[in-house]
């Protein structure tokens, strides 16, 4: 395994929700969530075209995950779910 990739799938992967301005929830994964805040706001390039008129946005919620596939997975699970439960996970 080359060490760029071995870097790569040694990262912590979060996922995490975002409250947009108009109150609007947005999910997501990095492994980076300071720098993928950041880019969401517009400081940095790379934000999602959703946020971008949506800022500011606040990070709410984040959860570790083993790695990608677990975090994607889960936030294929949080998107499920209704707005209202994702305020009582943001509670939790």
């Amino acid at each position: 395994m080359t060490e760029s990739l071995k870097n790569q799938t040694d990262q912590a992967w979060s996922v995490y929700l975002l409250r947009c301005a108009d109150n609007t929830l947005y999910c997501g994964v990095t492994t980076n969530l300071q720098k993928r805040l950041r880019q969401h706001n517009g400081e940095l390039v790379g934000g999602a075209k959703y946020t971008k008129i949506r800022q500011p946005c606040e990070l709410v919620y984040s959860e570790p995950a083993d790695n990608r596939s677990h975090a994607t997975q889960k936030e294929y699970l949080i998107k499920l779910l209704s707005k209202a439960a994702k305020e009582c996970l943001i509670k939790s």
